[in-house]
């Protein structure tokens, strides 16, 4: 059975009206009273995401001041396998609609596949929910604008989780461009790598996809794309992409389904044993039966329709200029920043999923013109992400209130800017001509953050 297709009657079920935007963020919210009662949250799509980010770790975190009051999925055996997972009592749907009008929830979550985002997030304000969305928050321009409408109709909010905002160093990249560190911004050099397991792992899934994730420029660098929002304080006014195939999918002589029976696996370098992953067996290989998901897909399936390497050159509305890169098969991982200024550069190489490595910290580098060379350490934060999930974990479900100077919180424009940026990166490879972000949406791009 085809995943995405049952995906989709899965949604039929749900009403298909589209629209909605908050211009700020939705968590600068003024100081209320505590409440006296727990809020009421539900979450549709629990796969790996939505059990563990929003799922167990909110229970055993937050359980004081949230309750899930609902868990709904397209395949009825993961969504029960969550609730006993999750350590909820709640009940479970596989009908969407169902579930927001039986248990009314102020909050629902959304963690289904990228392409299903915004029918749950204009449905669910609809029925009168404030959302919680993954990123990215949707994958196409109409997508887009749908929510953009659903939200100024509805008055209700969007948050969309850009957690690495929330990470020490990337907060300190903030501050020291802020601070006016290295001047006036004039370019910005940014190049993401994921490593053979890591990366490998989005050609395995749902993502390999265009249809259901938006390919890798929507799917994963919206984060990127959102940091250089962030960072530049501005918004994205035109770009230029490329992106190819060229590792994965077609481009290997053998292929299969999936690891399990493959043929190959004795010379695949990408065989992946997934039965060593209990939660994983448990979350997706014992409800196969429902919807005929392999998380174990063959890498190298001739379904790929995705890029693997990828490169943007963009100019944003106050005038800075991004040089933009991720490649998906790469013997490490990390990224490397470096922003050039009026007055010096300040860069990094953060280096991710290096368990071997003793150090504790990130090292950012300052250098000013005709000066000398700052190294700057910056401690790792509590919890994943470079303890980014904590602190915006923090920020939604203990204090929403709470005080927002480095303007890590996330609204519905931050998430249109992010996504949109990747479209337009997407179009640009197909078309081979400059895309403009203003052409997508009646979002027009701002050179100073509002």
């Amino acid at each position: 059975m085809n995943t995405f297709s049952t995906r989709r009657q899965f949604l039929t079920t749900t009403s298909t009206a589209v629209a909605g935007s908050l211009l700020a963020s939705p968590l600068l919210a003024q100081a209320v009273p505590a409440p006296t009662a727990k809020r009421k949250l539900a979450m549709v799509g629990t796969g790996s995401r939505g059990t563990g980010m929003w799922g167990k770790s909110v229970v055993e975190a937050y359980g004081d001041l949230v309750e899930f009051v609902g868990l709904c999925d397209v395949n009825p055996g993961r969504v029960a396998y969550a609730k006993k997972y999750m350590g909820v009592k709640c009940p479970t749907f596989t009908n969407f609609e169902e579930m927001m009008r039986q248990t009314q929830p102020e909050t629902l979550i959304v963690t289904t596949v990228d392409a299903t985002h915004h029918e749950f997030i204009v449905r669910g304000m609809e029925l009168g929910a404030n959302i919680i969305t993954e990123k990215p928050m949707t994958t196409d321009a109409r997508k887009c604008q749908a929510i953009l409408d659903a939200e100024r109709r509805t008055g209700k909010k969007v948050t969309v989780t850009f957690n690495y905002r929330y990470s020490p160093h990337r907060q300190k990249l903030y501050e020291l461009l802020r601070d006016g560190a290295i001047g006036e911004i004039t370019s910005t050099d940014f190049h993401w790598y994921l490593d053979v397991s890591h990366g490998a792992d989005y050609f395995r899934r749902w993502h390999r996809l265009r249809e259901m994730g938006g390919t890798l420029f929507v799917h994963k660098a919206t984060h990127h794309f959102d940091l250089l929002n962030w960072w530049l304080e501005s918004d994205p006014e035109e770009v230029f992409a490329l992106g190819k195939l060229e590792h994965y999918g077609i481009n290997n002589p053998f292929r299969h389904t999936h690891c399990r029976p493959c043929p190959h696996k004795d010379k695949c370098n990408f065989y992946w044993d997934i039965t060593d992953n209990k939660q994983y067996m448990n979350l997706y290989v014992d409800h196969e039966q429902y919807d005929g998901y392999h998380r174990d897909g063959c890498v190298f399936r001739k379904d790929v329709n995705i890029y693997d390497k990828m490169a943007a050159t963009i100019q944003y509305a106050n005038g800075v200029q991004v040089s933009y890169s991720l490649t998906t098969y790469s013997p490490y991982e990390g990224y490397r920043i470096a922003f050039n200024g009026t007055k010096g550069r300040l860069e990094a190489w953060i280096k991710e999923r290096q368990p071997w490595e003793a150090e504790d910290y990130d090292e950012l580098r300052l250098t000013r013109n005709f000066g000398e060379t700052e190294l700057i350490k910056i401690s790792h934060g509590g919890g994943g992400h470079g303890g980014g999930d904590t602190r915006l974990k923090d920020k939604i479900f203990k204090n929403p209130a709470m005080e927002d100077p480095y303007r890590q919180s996330a609204g519905t424009r931050d998430g249109a800017m992010a996504c949109l940026l990747g479209v337009a990166a997407r179009e640009s490879v197909v078309t081979g001509e400059k895309v403009k972000i203003g052409a997508l949406t009646d979002l027009q791009p701002r050179a100073q953050r509002m």
